[in-house]
């Protein structure tokens, strides 16, 4: 059975950084894609980031490019999201989330109904 953690969340002031974990466990395909969403207090979750199963291959929601780093060690099964200059719109719940297969050109990366398993979440919070 395939299950995934989330951590590393918890309390940040305006500016500063948190790195986010997320371990696998149980998948028995080879190549999985893995991303990143999260879910603002009173909103739809979004899209923040997924990666390729080489890890070669990170596709970033607009407000997360060139603050957020996604990268993965597969022989950690592992999966973490840098998160650089937080701010109070950054608070909300982050879901790390993986699929039966890596992505391709053209995957939807983006679409929640890509994704086959689901973590339950860490919350971050930023304070301005």
């Amino acid at each position: 059975q395939v299950q995934l953690a989330e951590s590393g969340g918890g309390l940040a002031q305006a500016g500063n950084s948190l790195r986010l974990s997320c371990t696998t466990y149980g998948h028995t395909a080879s190549y999985f894609g893995i991303g990143w969403f999260r879910q603002p207090p009173g909103k739809e979750r979004q899209f923040v980031a997924a990666i390729d199963w080489s890890g070669k291959n990170t596709y970033y929601a607009e407000f997360a490019k060139g603050r957020f780093t996604i990268s993965r060690d597969n022989d950690k099964k592992l999966v973490s999201l840098q998160m650089n200059s937080l701010d109070s719109e950054d608070t909300a719940m982050y879901y790390c989330a993986s699929r039966r297969e890596t992505f391709y050109a053209g995957s939807q990366y983006s679409l929640q109904s890509q994704y086959d398993f689901w973590g339950h979440g860490t919350q971050v919070t930023v304070s301005s």
